[in-house]
């Protein structure tokens, strides 16, 4: 058990019933009265967000969550396959547990899946991948209008805004928390 008032962002406890993430938190102190902590949990099973005062003595029980590296291989219907690399069994995750992050992702892409027993709750992609444009116009020479930049369509799927100067068939570093282009690699 913990006490609320040693919250802080990423913390992870379990109330009401589900898992839940710390986003924010703050202690306010009224003219009279206890302290309150203010915060702001995200279900980890369902993305909702919610909003919760607390008064600074209570405790809320702390839970531990496990990170396990995987190896994506493909995609099954809605559902992704990955491989533990510790035990190489394969494990079916839904689509909507892997969400955004199937936009970087590709064959043998290892990442990490943070597990709550047995049971997954957030997939963790490396900040940074490597991923060959498909598709994107050619850049011509003087048309900067745009601020130097057009859309390009890489192997995944995803679209991203790289300079005039990057060709199609180049490898682009792409930043996968933000989705923006970093360099050619």
């Amino acid at each position: 058990m913990i006490s609320v008032t040693e919250l802080r962002n990423g913390t992870k406890v379990e109330m009401d019933g589900g898992l839940w993430e710390c986003l924010e938190y703050s202690h306010l102190k009224m003219g009279r009265g206890g302290a309150k902590v203010v915060t702001k949990f995200r279900n980890m099973e369902s993305g909702s967000i919610v909003d919760r005062t607390f008064n600074s003595g209570e405790k809320l029980q702390d839970i531990y969550v496990d990170g396990k590296t995987m190896q994506y291989l493909y995609k099954d219907g809605q559902d992704y396959v990955f491989m533990d690399l510790e035990t190489y069994d394969q494990v079916h995750l839904p689509g909507r547990l892997v969400g955004d992050a199937s936009k970087f992702m590709k064959e043998n892409t290892e990442v990490e899946v943070q597990m709550y027993g047995d049971k997954p709750l957030k997939i963790t992609l490396p900040n940074q991948v490597i991923l060959k444009i498909v598709q994107t116009d050619p850049g011509v020479r003087g048309d900067t209008v745009s601020g130097g930049t057009k859309p390009a369509t890489l192997e995944t799927g995803a679209v991203v805004q790289v300079p005039l100067f990057v060709e199609q068939d180049t490898n682009v570093k792409v930043d996968t928390r933000t989705g923006d282009y970093l360099s050619r690699a």
